[in-house]
């Protein structure tokens, strides 16, 4: 029988590795650090913690008064931030798919709608950073008046942060589960 994880070869894993980190880089250097510069703010995209309405109000304020900090996020938009979703979202479910969630987990029969919801995990992180572009580019950018927009910006974030960090989780105990000695039986 075939192992799954034999179809995606490691070379292809270690290059959407190195291309997440070169396109993260260039969004950081290229984007985020000098708009934290020039507003001496950061992105509210950047951002780990969660944000209201009053933070998207002050954001667009700025952003008003600052044009060239506008010209910046929109660039980052257009460039690297429609890159890295795609190519990170390829590489987490690559390292799922290499790691086979399927099967046994911690030695327990695992139901098929957990490990369904365990290989949507990046395609819940790309969705979600997706619509979070979407959603900044309409209020801070001049798009199409959408009046929850602003209601809707807080949640994508938060969807987009957490989805990323319950896929590296279970990346990790997959990990940990597949290098720990058999257990004796």
């Amino acid at each position: 029988m075939n192992d799954a994880s034999s179809r995606i070869p490691t070379s292809v894993v270690a290059l959407l590795a190195a291309i997440c980190l070169g396109v993260f880089m260039w969004m950081l250097l290229g984007y985020v650090l000098p708009f934290q510069n020039m507003t001496h703010a950061a992105m509210l995209e950047a951002r780990l913690g969660r944000y209201d309405a009053s933070d998207i109000d002050a954001m667009r304020g700025l952003l008003e008064r600052k044009p060239e900090a506008r010209d910046v996020l929109v660039a980052m938009h257009r460039g690297p931030d429609l890159v890295l979703p795609f190519v990170l979202t390829a590489f987490l479910f690559a390292v799922l798919a290499k790691l086979r969630p399927a099967g046994r987990y911690f030695n327990r029969p695992m139901h098929p709608l957990m490990i369904a919801a365990i290989y949507a995990l990046p395609f819940i992180y790309g969705f979600s950073d997706y619509a979070e572009n979407i959603l900044t580019d309409n209020l801070f950018v001049g798009g199409p008046a959408w009046s929850v927009s602003a209601a809707f910006l807080p949640w994508a974030s938060s969807l987009k942060f957490a989805s990323l960090t319950v896929c590296v989780i279970v990346i990790l105990r997959f990990l940990a589960y597949r290098l720990a000695p058999p257990a004796d039986s």
